[in-house]
């Protein structure tokens, strides 16, 4: 687990910036609510405002990023109020708490900007639980989520807006599908089940901080879609959690919330949380549970028997997560990297059509933005696929096709960014052969998947010279076709069959 966080990739150092610029905007959204003169509660609810502002806000453009950062408050404030307003009343409080988890949830049918705001509706609750918020205080945490807000957003768009220079992030998602067979649709269902469970089984262990086992089975499904996937993650997060309680007993307890010290600690959790989480959700979760310590330090809470409550609540909700994917309209591993995979072939189809466009002289064909997308989806196909591949996966003869289905994935990408490296060459010619290639290619993509909706017909017009770019470009066309090929053994057969090599 260490060696994969340091040596993972972090191209264009996207990860480093975040980690950097999330923890300039969460520190100038805690001073800014500061100085203002509000109470530490509401300094807390301020700086966890930021941080998911920041975190959770992944649209395409940065107008999107904009427009999405504005719309949290506005789903925030009415969340706010009905916690506050049903404080004192437990059974109306849970069947909300489970209606907002449910609704945050479903709300990522509308892609990044309803995961964010669905996101920052459930963790508002959260939070209000977290406080104890009540009605009285509501005007002071109205301002602290305000003023955090902007804060973060001045640094974020303001002070340091490094999206205005990269290319939008390609944001895949599963085709939609509807009613039950919307995979949004059945995950609500599950949150809600998972969350009715977590709820019920966390008071017993504590009337107080019930609600962490509810967050705990809330974040399992995040970022997941099949039962593989959610089943790993909640091994992962109780793993980052209990690991996290160690550091935490070694670090927070100390300091007891000694606010210097606290301050610098809690700068590297959040520098930890958004430069793992997209290689290490244990790794997130460890610098979470020892940011949680240090914010229980602060409020005055902290002691070593509360961190074991917080192990034993994850857990609890863990529990309930693996129970609703298993027994609550589950969706299959298999389903899932199928879906995912078909996007992919078909990206590395629309690559292939643009380069041979570009090749053959459209100036307004381009792949890279499909190169991009595909380097999105294939990080899908292997989170899809990671269940299966774990080592302590007991399923031998799917390992094997998973990680060939893999290997096989990275021949493709790795073929398309060469082919669009060619395609960039203004020296790069046309050739009568490429035609052909790229018709081969097509064939490939339809005998794994259905055919792409529109397709970029291309005219090659022949030359009586080779040019080395045609040449080149034919290369990475033929063996694209062969990695093509070898998928439709995998993907076209039984997932639990044998894998008999070609």
């Amino acid at each position: 687990m260490l060696k994969r966080m340091f040596v993972a990739a972090d191209p264009g150092r996207l990860r480093l910036r975040s980690a950097v610029r999330a923890v300039l905007g969460i520190g100038l959204a805690v001073a800014v609510c500061a100085l203002a003169g509000l109470a530490l509660p509401s300094v807390v609810t301020g700086g966890l405002a930021a941080l998911l502002a920041l975190f959770t806000v992944t649209d395409r453009t940065v107008r999107g990023q904009a427009a999405t950062t504005a719309l949290l408050p506005a789903v925030g404030f009415p969340v706010l109020a009905l916690a506050a307003g049903l404080h004192d009343h437990p059974v109306p409080r849970d069947l909300a708490f489970l209606a907002v988890a449910g609704a945050g949830v479903y709300a990522r049918r509308w892609g990044p900007r309803g995961h964010a705001l669905g996101t920052f509706a459930f963790m508002t609750f959260f939070v209000a639980q977290f406080l104890h918020t009540g009605l009285r205080q509501l005007p002071e945490v109205y301002a602290a989520v305000i003023l955090a807000v902007l804060a973060s957003s001045t640094v974020r768009f303001g002070v340091w807006c490094y999206e205005r220079r990269l290319p939008p992030p390609a944001v895949p998602v599963l085709p939609g599908g509807s009613g039950l067979a919307r995979v949004t649709t059945r995950q609500a269902v599950q949150v809600v089940a998972a969350g009715a469970f977590a709820l019920v089984a966390g008071q017993v262990f504590s009337g107080e901080r019930w609600y962490w086992a509810v967050g705990a089975a809330w974040w399992v499904f995040v970022n997941t879609t099949s039962r593989g996937e959610t089943l790993v993650r909640g091994f992962r997060r109780v793993l980052g959690t209990l690991i996290g309680i160690g550091v935490g007993a070694l670090v927070a307890v100390p300091l007891d919330g000694a606010a210097a010290p606290t301050a610098a600690v809690v700068a590297v959790c959040v520098f930890g949380i958004f430069y793992t989480a997209a290689v290490s959700y244990s790794w997130m979760m460890l610098a979470v549970t020892v940011l949680v310590s240090l914010l229980y330090g602060l409020l005055g809470f902290l002691e070593p028997a509360l961190l074991v409550l917080r192990l034993a609540e994850t857990a609890v909700g863990a529990l309930g997560a693996t129970l609703a994917v298993l027994f609550v309209l589950p969706v299959t591993t298999h389903a899932t990297t199928h879906a995912w995979i078909g996007q992919a072939v078909r990206c590395v189809h629309r690559c292939t059509s643009e380069a041979a466009a570009r090749l053959a002289g459209s100036a307004d064909a381009d792949p890279a933005p499909y190169v991009t997308e595909l380097e999105g989806l294939l990080g899908r196909v292997r989170l899809s696929l990671a269940p299966l591949m774990h080592p302590l996966s007991p399923l031998r003869a799917r390992k094997a096709r998973a990680r060939h289905v893999v290997a096989l994935l990275d021949d493709c990408a790795r073929e398309v960014r060469g082919l669009a490296a060619v395609a960039a060459d203004p020296q790069a010619s046309h050739d009568a052969r490429l035609a052909a290639a790229c018709g081969r290619v097509e064939a490939a993509v339809h005998a794994l998947v259905a055919p792409p909706s529109a397709t970029v017909a291309v005219e090659i017009v022949p030359v009586p010279q080779h040019h080395p770019g045609a040449e080149a470009a034919l290369r990475h066309l033929h063996d694209l076709e062969r990695a093509l090929a070898e998928l439709a053994t995998p993907v076209r057969t039984s997932p639990r069959a044998p894998l008999v090599p070609a």
